[in-house]
């Protein structure tokens, strides 16, 4: 079993250990502001879903994407979708229509699933759906020193 650390863990660590963990300076700047105010955001479960997700997105770095995954993972929400994510819209959109779609378009393909379509948008993720692959593998960022010239 693993526990994840507490607040007071995470804001211990030191920038270079996000460096070290390929996290750049714009996240864990996020993560510490997140960190300092984790009392305070704890209380949002006892919110209306919507709600969460705004007080959610009132920390400088917190957008839509985040509040939809800490809503749909913490929260249970099942009608959080992760609008914002590179992949969710067109996977959605070549799965239900056989094109691919960008956000606006995915919000209104998945009106009909008001209140569900987190659930849809993960039904979809598990049945394997999503658009062909084309393309070589992007490599991994490093903050490492380029060797060589």
């Amino acid at each position: 079993m693993r526990v994840p650390p507490s607040a007071d863990e995470w804001r211990q660590i030191p920038s270079w250990g996000y460096l070290t963990a390929s996290v750049d300076a714009s996240r864990s700047d996020t993560i510490q502001r997140v960190c300092r105010v984790a009392d305070t955001l704890a209380r949002v479960t006892a919110l209306p879903a919507e709600l969460a997700r705004a007080r959610l997105q009132t920390v400088p770095g917190v957008g839509r994407w985040t509040a939809a995954e800490v809503a749909h993972r913490a929260l249970g929400d099942p009608d959080a979708v992760s609008f914002g994510d590179y992949h969710v819209a067109k996977n959605i959109g070549w799965a239900l229509t056989g094109v691919e779609i960008d956000d606006d378009a995915l919000a209104e393909l998945l009106e009909p699933y008001a209140g569900h379509r987190y659930r849809v948008q993960r039904l979809l993720e598990l049945a394997g759906h999503h658009r062909p692959r084309r393309g070589a593998r992007m490599a991994p960022r490093t903050h490492l020193p380029r060797r060589g010239g």
